[in-house]
């Protein structure tokens, strides 16, 4: 008989049914009731737990060197902060507990506040029970944001210590300020470009924002992207680190021995018009240069006798006169229109009657202004449109904010013929690098030309846009002008600022070891310049040029504002000029072992007393020729210990010399530091070296019977 009760059974199933039916029941009308007549509020619920359109910051790029070096970078720096209300009681116990040693910790690593300062910020902030209570005012980097970490409690999480952060993207300039008007900075707080290209490359170097929203599950918050950040891509510059910091120190080293207020110096590669070093420096009330403006493409002064090249081109291009015309310059000084017109000779007597050649060798103001004026006096519309076909007054479109095109006056007339905004005075006195504001990057663009072969470059400071290491966008270089003047002209130019260098004001820009070109300049600028409140004039003393000359690679011009006498710009920025130059062509050359050689060379290596099976591979790979008792051939392969002496210019003689039994000390004088060593040690003797160089003395003796437990003394030198 069955044991199951099937009466009993069944009305306990029945209930448990029935009671399911209904839980389920009641879950499907709850959820009903909550997804109609609920459905706003559990919405409005939802919402506070759910933190919408979070901006995420892409990486920024970086800005690199022409050789791949940073420039900047983005690095990560924390903002920190305590909230005391996470992990409770708990917590609070841990905090009474340890906020001695936390404020210890807090002032080993920030020594600026003492660990009761500390003490009385943080507990200020407990007793606010504040969320986001900062523990130190400023950014941190990396290292010291996990210097903190390691902190008593701070090292718990978040939701249990409250130690949390918020992370920046910092933009650092591995090398301090080279170059950093132009290459840029940011507002740090707002990670915003200020000036430079980091202001001109900002929408290629920012990337785009993504956007993610945080939702609270299980009490915890987690992150969502609904769309990812992309970072920003790189840019290539065509600055060369090692120019850039060569041209900054020789300008700034002449800075500080004539007491100048602001310097400039640049340099273009002469082919593409790469801009490879730009420098900027003031003078700061410190008595210290820094670099806090542009100068180079944003001072518009009046260039002075640079200016004179121009004018000379003109001239010649518009075939009004010859380089062999004659001036009567008179004693140094003449009337131009009831104005003096002056050389800077006109003390001792000035120059007579010299060539127009010889007035830009010697920098002569009447000489270039008497021509200008007789030939364009009637018409200096000609003369300034002449200046506008050679280039000088072209926009380079320079990609630095506060940049600007030179401002050279066009000669305006009424009706009746009469000039608007003109006088008799203005040709001559333009023509020789006054009334007209010309940047140092025109001017040096316009020289740049003229080593160029007459084909005008625009100055290009980025070469590429890098992403993920491939290439998505490049500048090449481009020509504003495919000649700037006849080819007859721009060799007498040519010809002719040489010839400055090596007979006239430039002496000081040459070089013994290569030609070089160029134009020296002396302005009076009648402004304010710098920290000169002495009420002195001011002065813009210039060299522009270029080198080699006969076979150009680089322009370079080099511009100082100073207070007062002296001031020349051969003096003073052709010798910047000149030590720029001479330090790139060194940094450039590269000589093989045979044009470093010479008859009073002594070619042959030294031979240390040692193994002479290395010393005879050594020398036969050198090219030696050499003669040994065993034929260069040592079957087992050990060390053949002895002398070489060179018998001529090409032979070597290998010497074996006898040496001490294992149980005797050798002796190691003359030899190198590993066969002293690997000879000695070999024989259970302890080795101690000092010096470098050769052995020259050893403590235990040659002969001397080796114990156990002795120690060699070696000297090196």
């Amino acid at each position: 008989m069955s044991k199951f009760n099937y009466k009993k059974i069944m009305p306990r199933y029945t209930l448990v049914a029935i009671i399911m039916t209904m839980v389920a029941t009641a879950v499907v009308c709850k959820s009903i009731y909550t997804m109609t007549a609920r459905h706003n509020y559990w919405m409005k619920v939802a919402e506070q737990k759910k933190i919408d359109s979070i901006t995420v910051r892409p990486m920024r790029g970086n800005i690199l060197s022409c050789d791949n070096q940073l420039m900047s970078s983005s690095l990560p720096e924390f903002m920190i902060y305590m909230d005391f209300k996470a992990g409770g009681e708990k917590k609070d116990s841990m905090w009474r507990d340890s906020v001695d040693l936390i404020c210890e910790g807090l002032h080993h690593i920030f020594p600026e506040k003492s660990a009761q300062e500390f003490k009385r910020h943080l507990e200020e902030g407990h007793s606010k029970m504040s969320q986001n209570w900062p523990i130190w005012p400023k950014r941190i980097n990396y290292n010291t944001y996990v210097a903190v970490k390691q902190l008593p409690i701070f090292k718990l999480s978040p939701n249990k210590g409250g130690f949390h952060k918020e992370e920046f993207n910092a933009r650092r300039r591995p090398f301090g300020n080279l170059a950093s008007r132009t290459i840029g900075d940011l507002y740090g707080m707002k990670d915003s470009a200020r000036f430079g290209l980091e202001m001109s490359y900002d929408s290629i170097l920012r990337g785009k924002n993504g956007i993610t929203h945080r939702r609270k599950v299980m009490n915890k918050y987690l992150n969502i992207i609904d769309t990812p950040p992309v970072d920003g891509a790189d840019i290539v510059t065509t600055i060369d680190v090692n120019m850039q910091d060569l041209a900054e120190r020789c300008l700034v080293d002449m800075l500080k021995d004539i007491d100048a207020n602001v310097g400039v110096a640049i340099v273009m590669e002469v082919k593409t018009g790469d801009i490879k070093a730009i420098v900027n420096m003031d003078r700061c009330g410190d008595g210290k240069y820094r670099e806090r403006q542009n100068h180079a493409v944003s001072d518009l002064l009046e260039p002075g006798s640079v200016f004179k090249t121009a004018s000379m081109m003109v001239a010649l291009d518009d075939g009004v006169v010859d380089t062999t015309a004659l001036i009567n310059t008179g004693g140094g000084i003449i009337k131009m229109h009831g104005r003096d017109m002056k050389d800077h000779n006109w003390r001792s007597g000035g120059y007579g009657t010299i060539t127009f050649a010889k007035a830009l060798k010697v920098s002569s103001n009447i000489g270039i202004s008497y021509i200008i004026d007789k030939y364009y006096g009637s018409n200096p519309e000609k003369f300034v449109e002449g200046i506008h076909r050679i280039g000088l007054a072209d926009d380079l479109r320079i990609p630095i904010v506060g940049s600007s095109p030179a401002r050279i006056r066009m000669p305006k007339r009424n009706e009746r013929g009469q000039f608007l905004n003109w006088s008799k005075t203005a040709l001559p006195w333009m023509s020789i690098g006054y009334e007209t504001q010309i940047p140092p990057i025109s001017t040096l663009t316009f020289y740049n030309a003229i080593a160029n072969g007459g084909k005008m470059m625009r100055p290009r400071f980025v070469k590429q846009v890098i992403k993920d290491g491939e290439v998505i966008a490049e500048y090449p270089p481009e020509v504003i002008r495919e000649r700037i003047c006849k080819e007859s002209t721009l060799t007498k130019i040519q010809t002719l600022l040489q010839e400055v260098v090596s007979q006239g004001t430039g002496k000081k820009a040459g070089s013994e070891s290569f030609i070089v070109a160029g134009k020296t300049g002396t302005a009076q600028i009648w402004q304010r310049i710098g920290n000169n409140a002495s009420g002195k004039t001011g002065y813009l003393v210039s060299f522009a040029g270029y080198f080699p000359a006969d076979k150009p690679r680089y322009s370079c011009i080099v511009c100082i504002q100073k207070s007062g006498l002296p001031a020349s710009g051969g003096t003073h920025s052709g010798a910047v000029f000149h030590n720029i130059a001479e330090g790139i062509m060194a940094q450039s050359l590269k000589l093989g072992i045979v044009e470093n050689n010479d008859s009073i060379s002594i070619m042959q290596p030294e031979v240390k007393f040692g193994n002479m099976l290395a010393a005879d591979y050594v020398l036969s790979h050198l090219g030696y020729e050499t003669i040994n008792g065993w034929n260069g051939k040592f079957s087992n392969g050990k060390p053949i210990w002895g002398n070489a002496k060179a018998t001529d210019k090409s032979v070597m003689t290998l010497k074996k010399e006898p040496i001490y039994s294992s149980k005797l000390m050798p002796n190691v004088i003359g030899m190198g530091a590993r066969d002293a060593v690997y000879m000695i040690e070999s024989r259970g003797v302890k080795v101690h070296l000092s010096g470098r160089g050769k052995v020259t003395s050893q403590s235990l003796s040659a002969g001397h019977k080796i114990s156990k437990g002795d120690v060699c003394m070696l000297k090196l030198e």
